[in-house]
């Protein structure tokens, strides 16, 4: 899943960043509420963290900008403020949820989760294909009875190809929603993942579709 931060205090930002990232979530971040706009409007983003407090376009603005041009993305704002009004104004321009600074950073983490499930309405968060099980919420992964440990990079490959099951996922689109737009490595990096999947879950799991890209399988 794609994340965008849009977030003045750097450092704030930063970290939340980092966690996110580290989590499996594929992160961007800008600091000014024109550019969170722009990039929120281009960008295929899963969810939007944004502040209210910001240069150029506050987040009341560019949140509403985003739900008039029809932008149904999930909005999860940020404030210093605090108080029910400030919170109804954030909510009447299109805000999906709201969390007041300071908060705890794993409230924000079980909020941004909420809200990416509750985008995809009301199906499980448990993906099934064959005998391989994921839990999307728990970031938990079994094998029949056998529970697989993955690293938050590697589950977020496998969710990627196990949400479309059975369909040939491009190395583009797993980059896309796995790593941010700012990796600018090796593309590759996706090879390796698949490689250390296919030790983990067996070399059947995951097919090679010559210069297309790959697919899982049921095992």
């Amino acid at each position: 899943m794609r994340l965008l931060i849009v977030e003045d205090e750097k450092r704030l930002a930063i970290s939340l960043a980092r966690g996110l990232t580290a989590e499996g979530f594929a992160v961007d971040v800008v600091h000014d509420g024109l550019e969170g706009l722009h990039r929120a409007s281009e960008g295929a983003y899963d969810l939007v963290v944004l502040d209210i407090m910001l240069p150029g376009m506050n987040g009341y603005r560019v949140c509403a900008a985003l739900r008039a041009a029809g932008h149904e993305v999930p909005i999860l704002m940020l404030t210093a403020k605090d108080g029910e009004y400030d919170e109804a104004e954030g909510l009447d321009t299109g805000a999906d949820d709201y969390l007041t600074k300071p908060f705890s950073y794993v409230v924000l983490v079980a909020r941004v989760r909420a809200l990416l499930r509750r985008r995809g309405g009301s199906a499980s968060p448990v993906v099934t294909v064959g005998c391989l099980r994921m839990d999307t919420a728990a970031r938990r992964v079994h094998l029949g009875e056998d529970e697989v440990a993955l690293t938050a990079k590697e589950f977020a490959v496998l969710e990627q190809l196990a949400l479309r099951a059975g369909q040939v996922v491009s190395k583009a689109e797993i980059l896309e929603h796995v790593w941010d737009f700012a990796y600018d490595g090796d593309p590759n990096i996706v090879e390796v993942y698949v490689s250390t999947l296919r030790r983990k879950l067996g070399a059947a799991a995951i097919r090679t579709v010559r210069g297309a890209g790959y697919r899982l399988e049921a095992l």
